[in-house]
């Protein structure tokens, strides 16, 4: 009689799973550079259901672009919080940039927190994009890619949109002047559930690719 495999085993294989694609992903893009990450964003741009929706948020600890404060993201649970992986050889990301800073601006008076996430292993090279983009919301940095491994980053730049009790309610895998109002659309619904209102009780976005 044939034995179905233990459920423990077929999590383990997923993560594992989830794991070494973020780790090919990150060492593609790093070699390959801006042709890489441009062609991710044109094949991907859109927000999708990843295998993280629905699920809770990474408790990921980090420390600031300039080194000087370290960074949980247990400490924003009553915020809606945008995390945005990015790096300096990113083209779609000096895109995604301006977007976010006026999304920031004008929205972290009803409980946005942008936090962005740099995987550049060259910290000159951060402030050097930096320096041409700068920017309000909070910047850390994930120099080993820990981080972006616990999320499961399969493109450049990726975000998570992330509820006020925690959980991952929405990838979005690359970046084109196109997303940017259904992006803003869907964090002003995060925004406007009750923050008592329970991660479940909303449904998680699907989307095709356009």
């Amino acid at each position: 009689m044939a034995t179905s495999e233990p459920s423990y085993a077929v999590i383990a294989r997923t993560q594992n799973a989830r794991s070494g694609t973020a780790r090919m992903v990150m060492k593609r893009a790093k070699r390959f550079g801006k042709l890489f990450c441009a062609a991710l964003a044109f094949s991907l741009s859109a927000s999708v259901q990843g295998g993280e929706a629905g699920e809770a948020a990474p408790d990921c600890t980090l420390a600031s672009i300039a080194g000087e404060a370290m960074h949980q993201l247990q400490q924003y649970r009553d915020k809606v919080l945008y995390v945005d992986f990015w790096a300096s050889w990113c083209r779609p990301c000096a895109q995604s940039f301006p977007f976010m800073n006026r999304l920031y601006r004008e929205l972290r008076g009803q409980g946005l927190q942008i936090l962005a996430i740099n995987l550049d292993e060259n910290r000159p090279d951060a402030k050097a994009f930096l320096a041409e983009h700068p920017v309000d919301f909070t910047l850390v940095a994930d120099v080993n890619g820990q981080c972006a491994q616990a999320f499961g980053v399969t493109a450049m730049p990726s975000s998570y949109l992330v509820d006020r009790q925690g959980a991952i309610r929405e990838v979005h895998r690359g970046f084109r002047p196109g997303d940017a109002a259904r992006l803003r659309s869907r964090v002003e619904q995060l925004l406007a559930e009750s923050s008592r209102e329970p991660a479940g009780s909303a449904p998680i976005r699907r989307e095709s690719p356009p």
